[in-house]
């Protein structure tokens, strides 16, 4: 059930979807993969946005399952661009005491960067201060039908009975059934959609949505979100 706190002041989960590389670098006269080079500084400044305001949860949309369908180059642009980011981050991420956690199918993911990302995860998972999940490979759609058919294989096995399938049961099965539901959604460069991303866990979320291309997105866009985000009240349904 939803908690009673009416109008917390800042979030505890903030989840991103980062959307406008490509229009960034088209404005520029560049490739797409300068803007993607671009996107992953401006995760940067997201994290230490988190930090700043000690907003211990941070959900980034960095792939998703429909961008397989993307050209070969690009997303061996994009996978490459992911083993670089953890490789140059990961003394930051220690140091820092940043938890890394992913979800989305990973399997897809190209040995060399999922190694990494392995890597990351393990060497940091005790850290508990903050938390930077990143959801690769990922689609919410893919996400809530496995949790339906570990459901559907419980009840078979006799390990649960029919009634007591319910929304927890639901959630206890999402890859995410550790980390609170997102209070705050942000989507940048103009898009009003939440392609695919957290469907379950959104039901409750703010969302604010923005003009500016993802590599563009600075402090000044994030106080802007937070400042929405405060005056929004949180009825969860009731009057």
């Amino acid at each position: 059930m939803p908690p009673d706190n009416p109008q917390p002041q800042i979030p505890k989960h903030v989840a991103i979807i980062m959307d406008g590389n490509g229009r960034w670098a088209k404005s520029r006269g560049l490739g797409r993969t300068e803007g993607h080079k671009a996107g992953a500084d401006a995760v940067i400044k997201a994290m230490e946005c988190c930090q700043k305001y000690n907003i211990p949860y941070l959900t980034l949309y960095a792939f998703s399952t429909e961008n397989w369908k993307r050209s070969p180059v690009e997303v061996s642009t994009l996978m490459q661009l992911l083993a670089d980011f953890l490789d140059k981050n990961a003394p930051d991420l220690q140091e820092k005491q940043i938890r890394l956690r992913v979800i989305g199918d990973l399997e897809r993911i190209p040995w060399p960067a999922r190694k990494r990302l392995k890597a990351q995860v393990d060497a940091t998972a005790n850290f508990t201060k903050f938390n930077l999940t990143l959801a690769l490979s990922y689609g919410a759609r893919a996400e809530i039908a496995a949790a339906a058919a570990k459901i559907a294989k419980d009840v078979a096995e006799g390990t649960m009975a029919i009634k007591d399938i319910d929304e927890n049961a639901v959630s206890r099965r999402l890859q995410t059934a550790d980390l609170p539901d997102p209070d705050l959604i942000i989507r940048t460069a103009g898009e009003q959609r939440l392609s695919n991303f957290l469907l379950w866990q959104a039901s409750y979320s703010e969302f604010w949505f923005t003009g500016t291309l993802w590599p563009d997105f600075c402090d000044k866009d994030f106080n802007q979100a937070l400042d929405e985000y405060s005056k929004r009240q949180r009825r969860y349904g009731k009057a």
